[in-house]
């Protein structure tokens, strides 16, 4: 406040000063009152510049992902993944011949086929993610394509709509082979020391074991 006032007093000296110019002869002693107001303007008007603060650089991120520590080794989660591919390519392919089934069943067992295969096409429906997001637990990414799956796939599907008990045969045949695919990565999660995928899989097994053993029943 002290610089502004004295500045606004130069200020109003040296517009007096400029008055008298116009119409007398300003003495030596004026013009260093007007040469020292004009010091006094630069210096205040230097004073209150106000300064851009700095701008701050964000911290760099790291995007670099970390390595998977689980104690198993990487060539391992590779052979285990690699199964469990297997045994998700077999578990969509029979859920989607059982969901067909479901739909286009006919004849005398028409009740009994449909509520079935609705009951086990809904449970392996629901099966699907744990057996993906358990391959994405170990590093690798899920097949989730109809070309993945026909080359992954054990199962061969039917070309035309069967009777009702051919559908019962296929089923059967289907639920073996998961179980066969099942086992077959049961044992490569089982020398890796995978236990999740160990448990999962005997889930699994026991499910598709016990559709084969009911749907078995049907044809005796």
């Amino acid at each position: 406040m002290q610089i502004a006032d004295r500045a606004h007093q130069y200020y109003s000296s040296a517009c007096f000063v400029a008055v008298v110019s116009s119409t007398d002869r300003i003495d030596p002693q004026e013009k260093n009152v007007a040469k020292a107001t004009k010091s006094v303007k630069s210096a205040v008007k230097g004073a209150v510049k106000t300064k851009a603060p700095a701008k701050t650089k964000a911290p760099k991120s790291d995007q670099s992902v970390p390595h998977i520590d689980i104690g198993i080794t990487d060539s391992a989660r590779a052979a285990v993944a690699a199964e469990l591919s297997k045994t998700l390519a077999d578990s969509y392919t029979l859920y989607l011949m059982t969901h067909n089934f479901h739909w286009n069943v006919t004849g005398p067992l028409f009740n009994t086929l449909h509520a079935m295969f609705m009951t086990q096409y809904t449970e392996e429906w629901n099966a699907l993610d744990d057996i993906a997001e358990r391959i994405r637990a170990l590093g690798h990414y899920a097949p989730g394509t109809y070309r993945e799956y026909a080359q992954l796939s054990s199962i061969a599907e039917p070309t035309n709509i069967p009777d009702a008990l051919e559908m019962v045969r296929l089923l059967v045949k289907g639920n073996e082979a998961v179980a066969k695919t099942a086992r077959a990565a049961f044992e490569k999660a089982d020398a890796a020391n995978d236990q999740p995928t160990a448990d999962l899989l005997t889930q699994r097994l026991d499910v598709h074991e016990k559709n084969a053993w009911m749907l078995r029943s049907l044809l005796q």
